[in-house]
């Protein structure tokens, strides 16, 4: 596509996940029950109610343009494969987060062109942010930015300094385990000082993308859908989102939607894999 998104479109979908956004807190509000779903994933009502609006909000907005969502069952790779474009959704990202009450969870919308994420919007409920990333706009006032109570401020991207002896490391609250732990040691031996700041969902990506740390190095799975959004807000920003081989991660290329391990950079001009030790080995 190489071409920014229509401002109708950036509009709408803040508008969606907005609401997606208050029909999750009207269950946030109350004692809502938990399912568990077959991969042992906690699901509660604001996951079904966010996936009815957003659904309802993109077919009404793009009726030509399908849609995966974390919530309903993807077609099959033969067919999603011959898409040109699509709509990649997790209405809840973060319900752990969620069914903890901490506020760290998130609504995720991002459209894929080809196999990369080039437009995405990720509302914070609680905290009434909503982050919206245009890979291919030229104008940096509406490429990356967010949205905090009304006011837009920009994200622009965040210089790191060639000569830093920190680092500053943005990992899960729930997912992680030895691996993570000795490659964060591993860290703190090259570094004078690693800083490690737990957040939760695709909030770390967006903390990225403000300048509130400079790498995730995610080593577990995740699926597409939970960092689509999220990487176009921080690949806008002027970071990226890339492979153990260096590649950047790539969407709907293979029948399983789960992603490979990634490294998540504030500052893609940055040499990271010449600095940065390689993950630990599976």
């Amino acid at each position: 596509m190489a071409e920014a998104i229509p401002q109708e479109w950036v509009n709408r979908v803040t508008q969606i996940v907005e609401d997606a956004g208050a029909a999750i807190l009207k269950v946030y509000e109350t004692d809502f029950e938990i399912e568990t779903k077959s991969d042992e994933s906690p699901l509660t009502q604001a996951d079904l109610a966010a996936h009815q609006v957003i659904v309802a909000g993109l077919q009404a907005l793009t009726p030509q343009i399908p849609i995966i969502s974390e919530e309903s069952a993807p077609p099959p790779f033969a067919e999603r494969s011959q898409w040109a474009r699509y709509w990649l959704v997790d209405p809840l990202d973060g319900t752990k987060e969620f069914v903890n009450r901490n506020g760290e969870f998130t609504v995720n919308i991002a459209l894929i062109d080809g196999h990369e994420a080039v437009f995405g919007v990720v509302g914070v409920p609680v905290q009434n942010k909503v982050y919206v990333g245009d890979v291919h706009q030229s104008d940096p006032g509406l490429r990356a930015y967010v949205e905090i109570n009304g006011a837009k401020h920009t994200l622009p991207a965040t210089p790191y300094d060639e000569d830093a002896k920190a680092v500053r490391v943005v990992a899960s609250r729930n997912h992680g385990g030895e691996r993570l732990e000795n490659y964060l040691a591993e860290l703190a031996s090259q570094f004078d000082e690693c800083e490690r700041r737990p957040v939760g969902s695709s909030l770390k990506l967006c903390v990225l993308a403000e300048g509130g740390a400079d790498i995730y190095p995610r080593l577990g799975p995740t699926s597409e859908w939970d960092i689509g959004a999220a990487q176009a807000v921080l690949t806008a920003a002027g970071g990226g989102v890339y492979q153990p081989n260096g590649e950047p991660l790539a969407y709907n290329t293979k029948e399983s939607l789960l992603n490979p391990e990634f490294l998540a950079v504030g500052d893609a001009t940055y040499p990271w894999r010449a600095r940065l030790p390689a993950f630990p080995a599976l």
